[in-house]
């Protein structure tokens, strides 16, 4: 078959790779049971409320979702104390990313700038819309070097992205300090702070951009309902942002991106105070433990403010990540970030915890007795 005229750079792509399933993991090594702490999701699952919602909505599934979810944005201007005519719903964040590129940034004049590392899509997206993706190297602490930020800039520059607190070290930046950037960026310039993790953020007012937005027409502030209200599966985010640039983004926006049982399940979420506060509690718990417990077993374990740990072990990492995915523990290894020597650790229940430092313990044992 002949092959079709594509956009040449189409070839430079890579399709994204998942790590194995569990039912993959299960049949490759004969085993009956995986713990999975590779994807920073919520480490109680789904909230029982939103089960019985989804069950009752189910029904619905045969209509199509308002097109905007004004049901949604309404609750969350409600919520988080902004117009609802600021607020863009999406099929998780990603899709906000997406549009966000799509229009603000000119094709073959604009540039994009973050740090290196980062979210993936950042750069995936910028170079699908045809738009120069520059990076800052974060520092040796993987703390954001804000001046070397802003020397990446210029004044072409449209969206300049911070993912804070950042995946995958779980450093978090000051508000304070994002709001001085936000005041140099240059004029065209748009502040986007992924906030995926920042319900994990403690003081939370130290470090979230929210209480900033109003005071800032250059900010977009991005949130997603996959970690905290563990929805991961349903695909269902949002962008706080200036009004005009909300109603541009509505215009081009596909109109029934976010499905009717998500819309569902997000209502009823942001009002379960009871699932989020058990959800602190896990994570800001099994957080303290987990990152005493592997500097106990001499790891190098970085601070986090997110619901993860990102850790350089005492043995190969490579080899700990298998040895632990042939004993059923997934976590995340830190290659594709360019970070061989390091991994990352998802916060989970308090059973999940226990077994995972008990299984790297055993590892780090075996490891030292042949290598003494």
């Amino acid at each position: 078959m002949t092959k079709v005229p594509v956009r040449p750079e189409m070839e430079s792509f890579k399709p994204y790779s998942p790590g194995l399933s569990i039912d993959e993991i299960k049949k490759r090594y004969g085993l009956t049971r995986v713990i999975k702490m590779a994807s920073n999701e919520n480490p109680l699952g789904v909230s029982p409320v939103v089960r019985e919602r989804l069950a009752r909505a189910g029904a619905l599934a045969f209509r199509y979702a308002q097109a905007g979810t004004p049901a949604l944005t309404e609750a969350l201007a409600a919520h988080l104390g902004v117009p609802q005519s600021c607020l863009v719903a999406g099929n998780g964040s990603d899709e906000i990313i997406d549009l966000l590129l799509r229009v603000v940034a000119r094709p073959g004049v604009d540039n994009v700038v973050a740090f290196d590392p980062c979210f993936s899509i950042y750069g995936l997206q910028s170079r699908l819309c045809g738009v120069e993706f520059r990076q800052a190297p974060l520092n040796a602490d993987f703390s954001f070097p804000l001046d070397a930020l802003l020397d990446t800039a210029d004044e072409n520059t449209a969206l300049v992205f911070v993912t804070n607190p950042d995946n995958p070290s779980g450093h978090a930046c000051p508000a304070r300090d994002l709001l001085a950037l936000a005041g140099r960026l240059p004029a065209r310039a748009l502040l986007v702070v992924d906030e995926a993790y920042i319900d994990f953020a403690d003081p939370l007012d130290e470090f979230s951009m929210l209480p900033h937005f109003r005071t800032l027409p250059n900010l977009v502030i991005l949130r997603t309902f996959s970690k905290m209200y563990g929805l991961a599966g349903l695909r269902l985010g949002y962008g706080i942002m200036p009004q005009w640039l909300a109603s541009l983004v509505l215009r081009v926006k596909l109109p029934f991106s976010v499905n009717i049982l998500a819309e569902q399940a997000g209502l009823v979420a942001l009002e379960d105070d009871v699932f989020l506060a058990e959800t602190l509690r896990t994570v800001h718990e099994g957080r303290a433990l987990l990152s005493q417990a592997l500097a106990d077993l001499d790891c190098t374990v970085h601070p986090s403010q997110a619901n993860f740990l990102m850790f350089a072990p005492p043995m190969d990492a490579g080899i700990l990540f298998e040895e632990l995915l042939r004993r059923g523990i997934i976590i995340r290894p830190l290659a594709s970030y360019g970070m061989p020597d390091r991994l990352r650790v998802s916060i989970g229940n308090r059973d999940e915890n226990r077994e995972f430092l008990a299984t790297t313990t055993e590892v780090l044992r075996e490891h030292n007795h042949h290598h003494p």
